[in-house]
């Protein structure tokens, strides 16, 4: 009898340890789905970090500044400023990755990253390839060149005539307006922004074109910069070469209505506070 009482005993405490598992292991599972289901979904955001105001590196957060993923640095500047405000308006969590200007659309085409946010102009020729939302800045452009240049007095592209110019590769600032200045002497197109600002500092151009924004930051690190103003004969473009937008994926409609949706809350002066507050904190080196 008492053997056969040990026996039931056993089997009771087996069964309950049995439940007990079973249990807990129901309570894991039911918590791992739950913090799955409250997990927010991740936006995917590429840029240069390295095409001032619009987007930089820097070694801090300050300011606001976001980490690139796969590096210890941060990412800000304007296009952060616009990815952090759309990534909440979305309910989403947000991820900066660097990427060459170059190499920028076939990420968003092959889905390594969701878009990009790096003061890409809305062109005919990139709309080929990938979508856009509605504008998210409208870049004036210009010309710059060095205090003391035959060219600092300038008010026309025909007073331009003969200088040796560069801009950054895959641009309209290289592609459609360099070629419209009498004479030019248009040197290769550089790979990013920071590499076009060493060559007028350094005198391997006289002239850059670029669009408003990132020459106002250029001229906030170099002194000697000099802005032209050509009202009196500017360079010829169309509305879509001006207007900035984020690239997405082909057919992804469900991204670009919820980024428009983002976007469609901010206005032009709202687009004008956030750029001068970039170019405004823009560290020296960016």
């Amino acid at each position: 009898m008492k053997r056969l009482f040990c026996l039931l005993l056993a089997l009771v405490l087996c069964l309950s340890f049995a439940a007990c598992s079973s249990t807990a292991e129901t309570e894991t599972e039911t918590e791992t789905e739950a913090e799955g289901e409250g997990a927010r979904p991740v936006l995917r955001v590429g840029m240069e970090c390295g095409y001032a105001p619009y987007n930089w590196s820097q070694s801090d957060d300050s300011n606001g500044a976001v980490p690139i993923v796969g590096t210890s640095n941060y990412a800000y500047g304007y296009d952060v400023m616009i990815a952090k405000y759309l990534a909440d308006f979305m309910d989403y969590d947000l991820e900066i990755y660097q990427i060459d200007w170059d190499g920028l659309p076939l990420a968003v085409q092959s889905g390594t990253i969701d878009c990009v946010i790096a003061g890409q102009s809305i062109t005919a020729e990139r709309l080929e390839t990938v979508d856009f939302t509605t504008p998210y800045y409208y870049a004036s452009i210009k010309a710059l060149t060095v205090a003391g240049s035959e060219y600092e007095n300038a008010t026309s592209i025909e007073e331009l005539a003969g200088a040796t110019v560069t801009s950054q590769l895959n641009t309209v600032w290289y592609d459609v307006c360099i070629p419209q200045i009498p004479d030019v002497n248009a040197l290769p197109a550089m790979e990013s922004a920071p590499a076009m600002w060493v060559a007028l500092d350094s005198g391997t151009c006289n002239l850059l074109v670029t669009d408003e924004p990132a020459a106002l930051g250029a001229c906030a690190v170099y002194p000697d910069f000099v802005m032209l103003d050509l009202s009196a004969g500017d360079f010829e473009v169309s509305e879509e070469e001006i207007n900035i937008g984020i690239s997405v994926q082909k057919g992804n409609s469900e991204l670009l209505d919820q980024l428009n949706a983002g976007l469609a809350t901010l206005d032009a002066d709202d687009f004008t506070r956030l750029m001068n507050e970039a170019i405004s904190v823009q560290p020296s080196n960016a």
